[in-house]
């Protein structure tokens, strides 16, 4: 995971584009609208299944039907996005997220079998069953998922013309300083996102699955696993954190969109832009969370959808992480800052075991 963002990251920084701007010039429009195409599939999903939980988390706490709240989370983001910025939501909402660590707590507080606990995270276990390889794709899926490379480059771009660098001339090349910061950034925040999955695992596995709940069907089930450590309150910090974690998500999900159609299209565009001097790249965000809002009165089940979207990116992920390599690996495109041999095998294995397990998943099933 780390190595994959670290070389979206590093594109960005050294071609001063998006990962969709550099597909453009590098490879045929089939290539480049099939790349963007895996990605807002992938995302649409995504979008609903968030809006529908955060709908669904606050319905256990209000008693207010779900479909009343997503339509006024998917307005409120909107609006935010259009006439404020993803970095004031990004102050607003950030600290929410502080509430997975809530699980580290209710981990310890849950008193699991640490022996078990610690022969279980060493010792690798598998088993060829589709549930089993689902979960597998599933989890990988969630964490390397493919609006994050779109979004990891973009983010790149968007912080250096903060700094004034408006022009891809001047943006082009990276410092050792640059890439440095970079990958400092991006090894902590794989880290620390690593380290809440594990939690969450372990929480889940110590408090739900060791009193028989094996399928969680219902925002209120997950809460469950946080009442060793909030009792009744459960139910509140689960829908902060869901709430919390759903503002960041969402605007990353759409923008990361609009970022690749906006870059393969040679609009001009960037969240920090107004709307009469974007209104394609916004467009695109008002689209995607459209059809994501629609996706919930389909009539999926909210934390289904949250599974298999994550299953979703799993099975898109791989083909991209491919052309990230190939792209990064590059002296044409990447000068001497090309990849090294270490993150290119990282890159390599990743594509080949996600791929793997999407291929296992499918055949089980």
């Amino acid at each position: 995971m780390a190595a994959v963002q670290l070389m979206c990251a590093r594109l960005g920084l050294v071609t001063g584009r998006g990962l969709a701007g550099v597909l453009r010039r590098a490879y045929p429009r089939w290539v480049l609208w099939g790349a963007c195409l895996l990605l807002i599939v992938a995302n649409m999903f995504n979008i609903g299944a968030d809006l529908g939980g955060m709908a669904e988390a606050t319905e256990m706490m209000t008693g207010v039907n779900s479909l009343y709240w997503t339509p006024l989370y998917t307005l409120l983001l909107l609006a935010l996005l259009v006439w404020s910025s993803y970095r004031v939501i990004a102050r607003l909402f950030k600290w929410l997220t502080l509430v997975l660590f809530a699980y580290i707590v209710a981990a310890f507080l849950a008193h699991p079998d640490w022996h078990a606990v610690v022969l279980a995270t060493v010792v690798p276990h598998m088993e060829w069953s589709s549930g089993f390889l689902a979960t597998f794709v599933g989890i990988l899926g969630t964490t390397i998922s493919p609006y994050l490379f779109f979004w990891q480059a973009s983010q790149e771009v968007e912080h250096e013309r903060g700094q004034g660098r408006r022009t891809v001339a001047q943006r082009h090349g990276a410092t050792d300083a640059e890439l440095q910061a970079a990958r400092t950034d991006v090894l902590t925040g794989m880290a620390f996102s690593n380290v809440g999955m594990f939690f969450i695992i372990l929480t889940t596995a110590a408090t739900l699955h060791v009193h028989g709940h094996y399928e969680i069907t219902t925002a209120r089930e997950a809460a469950e696993a946080l009442r060793p450590l909030a009792g009744n309150g459960a139910y509140l910090l689960f829908t902060l954190g869901l709430i919390g974690t759903g503002m960041l998500a969402v605007p990353v999900l759409a923008g990361s969109a609009a970022y690749a159609v906006a870059e393969a299209q040679a609009w001009r565009g960037a969240l920090d832009d107004p709307l009469r001097l974007a209104p394609g790249f916004y467009g695109v965000i008002a689209v995607a969370m459209l059809i994501g809002l629609a996706l919930d009165y389909v009539g999926f089940n909210a934390v289904q959808m949250l599974f298999w979207s994550a299953v979703l990116n799993g099975v898109l992920a791989p083909p991209l992480i491919v052309l990230v390599v190939l792209l990064t690996s590059n002296p044409a495109i990447m000068g001497t800052r090309a990849s090294s041999p270490l993150l290119r095998a990282f890159g390599w294995a990743t594509a080949v075991i996600m791929t793997a397990a999407g291929i296992g998943m499918l055949v089980t099933l």
